[in-house]
């Protein structure tokens, strides 16, 4: 199942927007605000950060609004925009500048976590990855794309984003147990040959 996809639009609507229609601008944004903004918030975990992301994400499509050929590929892009953009401010800010997200804050088109102290212990454990990577783990467990896709929005082959996703386990796996969250013994936390 895939969170936070946009719902159904018209065809028209991309059309409308093109030639100027401010109203049909207005409805692809609110179609698509709620998954852009949520990976601005699991990347960056700032609600204000997310916020000034996800306008600028929208000021881009503005500007590029010619460029899109369907509603398919708007979605596409706009992920790809938010994810990068992401990385870009994570890689110019350091890493303490992002605090824990507000656990009472709703996120935008996401199911509630089963175990939100859990949630919010892995969401820091995240935080300690470096922004590709934590870009990658995003979007393949939040977003549920697969290797193909977060390597086509991400400009990055296929074998990186595997390899983003082996390392990722395996550091979170051990911080995890470390910190106690899981209880494992080590040789069920080994890799297979």
């Amino acid at each position: 199942m895939k969170l936070n996809v946009a719902p159904a639009l018209p065809d028209s609507l991309l059309t409308q927007a093109r030639a100027g229609d401010a109203e049909a601008f207005a409805s692809l944004v609110r179609a698509h605000q709620g998954p852009v903004f949520s990976i601005g918030l699991r990347m960056l975990n700032r609600r204000d950060a997310a916020e000034d992301l996800a306008q600028d994400v929208f000021l881009q499509l503005y500007r590029k609004l010619g460029d899109i050929e369907s509603l398919e590929h708007l979605g596409f892009w706009l992920r790809r925009v938010a994810a990068n953009l992401a990385i870009d401010w994570l890689r110019r800010l350091p890493y303490t500048s992002t605090q824990p997200l507000d656990e009472d804050a709703p996120i935008a088109a996401q199911e509630k976590p089963l175990d939100p102290l859990m949630d919010r212990q892995l969401a820091r454990l995240l935080d300690e990855l470096s922004p590709p990577a934590r870009a990658v783990m995003l979007l393949r467990y939040q977003e549920d794309l697969d290797l193909t896709e977060i390597g086509a929005m991400l400009d990055m082959p296929v074998n990186t984003v595997k390899s983003h996703i082996k390392r990722s386990l395996t550091t979170l796996r051990s911080r995890m147990i470390g910190a106690r969250l899981v209880d494992c013994e080590p040789s069920a936390i080994e890799e297979k040959p």
